[in-house]
């Protein structure tokens, strides 16, 4: 009987030990995940376009369900009330106008100090690159190499098609693709480059640069770097900060339907993984390519 006692506590004790194994490993998992914070402003213009609660929403999906060491998370309509959900985060990602001194990267300026100090990659799509040059030119090119300048960068709508790309990790798996959305161009760059891969680049027709000189679409400075030199312009590029931390900045995303094409979504993709410092799958960041219902199931304004 003793002996029968004795089993049956060494089965009970190993079970314990094993259970408090596979919680102790599944803490572990947890706590190893890398979080993404995506910050979405809220959606402007008219429907299908600064769709920004949409697609922060598809993106953080696709994240979710393709890589176990990804936490993405949403906060929406602006800064987060909680601070805490930037805490450990290992890249941000904003997607929302942007525009004058009152961009919201400038008004939380010390926050996000604070947070590329420590190693935290930033990524900004679309509008979320327009700043003023005045209050925020320097902290935009310190934290992800480039912005939107008025007078000196445009905004139209074209079709812009990228036939090859650099070996970087963001561009791997991408193919050849043409799309049309609002590219902006003529982005402003440090001189030297330092840090700096273009990933998409193009070279605008000559009708980009129809509409009269004013502060989104044309200026004498674009004319000469596009119609004069034919300079290939940088459409999206990565940026590897001096102090380690990773940023990248994308123009495209006004138009909420070209979250439907594959190579499009992917190279957003692998560029937020690459921002926060995660291992690119050797064929990019797998997702699942939206239907009609689905893209237009997230169309819906989120108060």
């Amino acid at each position: 009987m003793d002996r029968i006692c004795a089993f049956i506590w060494s089965l009970l004790l190993l079970c314990t030990v094993a259970v408090a194994q596979e919680r102790g490993q599944s803490a572990k998992g947890a706590a190893e995940k890398k979080k993404i914070v995506f910050i979405a402003g809220p959606d402007s213009h008219g429907k299908g376009e600064h769709e920004h609660n949409g697609g922060c929403t598809l993106l953080a999906k696709a994240l979710n369900d393709s890589l176990p060491g990804v936490e993405a998370v949403i906060v929406r309509n602006g800064w987060p009330r909680d601070k805490s959900v930037l805490d450990n985060a290992a890249a941000i990602v904003f997607y929302l106008d942007g525009g004058g001194s009152d961009h919201l990267e400038l008004v939380h300026a010390a926050e996000m100090e604070q947070l590329t100090s420590r190693g935290t990659g930033i990524v900004n799509l679309h509008f979320s690159l327009e700043v003023d040059a005045k209050a925020g030119g320097e902290r935009f090119l310190k934290w992800i190499g480039g912005y939107f300048e008025t007078n000196w960068s445009v905004n139209p709508v074209w079709e812009a098609s990228f036939a090859s790309f650099p070996d970087h990790p963001v561009a791997r798996g991408v193919k050849p693709f043409t799309i049309r959305d609002e590219w902006y161009y003529h982005m402003r760059f440090p001189a030297d480059m330092k840090g700096i891969t273009p990933i998409l680049q193009a070279l605008p027709p000559e009708s980009t640069l129809k509409q009269p000189d004013g502060t989104h679409s044309n200026n004498p400075a674009v004319r000469e770097a596009v119609l004069v030199r034919k300079e290939m312009q940088a459409l999206a590029w990565a940026f590897e900060r001096p102090d380690g931390g990773r940023g990248f900045g994308f123009t495209g995303g006004h138009m909420h339907r070209n979250w439907q094409d594959d190579n499009f979504r992917k190279l957003v993709l692998n560029a937020i993984v690459w921002a926060a410092k995660m291992e690119i799958p050797p064929e990019g960041v797998p997702s699942a390519t939206p239907t009609d219902n689905e893209l237009n199931a997230l169309t819906k304004r989120v108060p």
